[in-house]
């Protein structure tokens, strides 16, 4: 495979969180990036601000769009996607999008021979019955939004085995970080509790907080993500992306506060009605040994560098 910086890559859902982030790394590695975005939770300033971006608002749900814009690309990094909360609200639009905006862009890949890296989310597994997961383990999606992002890795395994379609699945887990905006209404528990302590406020927890997730900085996700789209190794796929440590809800509100050494108490409140999912820790050793990719950032040092990021953007 071309390296990076000779190529052209689209990315669907790329003013989003995790996505402006990916841009942010291919421009810097030359590529030239088509972003497809219907800005529904992106943002058009998240992107950077380079000759080798080209921005298109559109919806991966118009066919003809989207075949147009692949017909250029050399790769394709697929995370456009209704999240959660949406879908759980809408699951009509969660299909449409998820399914059929990920069924649109792979056809229109089968017909290039162009390569799909596909975001997927640890939330297929639901609650797991043994920890670590392994990506072999039993699934149990518990939302629209998780039953979603498993047709649409399924689609892309089958698209592999039946078209030959190179494919790759990376599972998120967590991502938090630079972009994850707090006064987006779709941000994570991370920007939400900084968000709180910022403001002089206690962080609201969901429940007793002894729920725990595998919280995985951005530029992490970002860097397994390229090596999933660069690599022939991972054609046909799936891996999880996480840090392989277990964190609880109260244990991430904790070391918040004491980044910003406030005189502040974790309020508990009602239990989510969504991702009332209560362990989740990832197995990250089939990525390991297959793509040589280990998470670089422990929590503490992603949440100071999400600190800094959030105080430099207020100033």
């Amino acid at each position: 495979m071309r390296p990076i910086s000779e190529m052209k890559i689209l990315v669907t859902g790329g003013a989003g969180f995790v996505g402006s982030n990916l841009v942010f790394r291919l421009v810097s590695d030359g590529a030239r990036v088509t972003v497809l975005d219907d800005l529904f939770s992106g943002r058009l300033e998240q992107l950077p601000e380079s000759d080798l971006v080209t921005f298109v608002k559109g919806s991966v749900t118009d066919e003809g769009l989207v075949k147009k814009l692949v017909a250029d690309a050399d790769l394709i990094f697929h995370l456009a996607a209704r999240n959660i909360v949406v879908s759980t609200r809408e699951p009509r639009q969660d299909f449409e999008v998820n399914i059929g905006g990920t069924l649109n862009v792979l056809i229109a890949a089968r017909e290039r021979g162009v390569k799909v890296v596909y975001t997927s989310s640890a939330s297929i597994y639901g609650n797991p019955r043994h920890l670590p997961i392994n990506e072999d383990d039993g699934i149990s999606p518990l939302s629209p939004y998780s039953t979603s992002k498993l047709a649409g890795e399924n689609y892309c395994l089958t698209f592999y085995e039946t078209y030959g379609l190179p494919t790759a699945v990376v599972r998120y887990s967590n991502i938090y970080g630079r972009n994850q905006s707090p006064d987006n209404p779709y941000c994570g528990v991370v920007s939400k509790f900084f968000a709180s302590v910022m403001a002089g406020e206690p962080p609201k927890i969901h429940g007793d907080g002894e729920q725990s997730r595998d919280f995985t900085y951005v530029e992490d996700a970002v860097q397994a993500t390229i090596l999933a789209g660069t690599s022939v190794k991972a054609e046909g796929r799936v891996y999880n992306v996480s840090t392989g440590i277990e964190t609880t809800v109260n244990q991430l509100a904790s070391r918040i506060i004491d980044l910003y050494h406030a005189d502040l108490k974790p309020v508990h409140i009602d239990r989510r009605d969504v991702d009332n999912i209560r362990r989740r820790v990832c197995n990250i050793e089939r990525i390991r040994k297959e793509l040589r990719w280990v998470p670089s950032l422990t929590l503490d040092r992603g949440l100071l560098l999400t600190k800094q990021w959030l105080e430099g953007r207020k100033s």
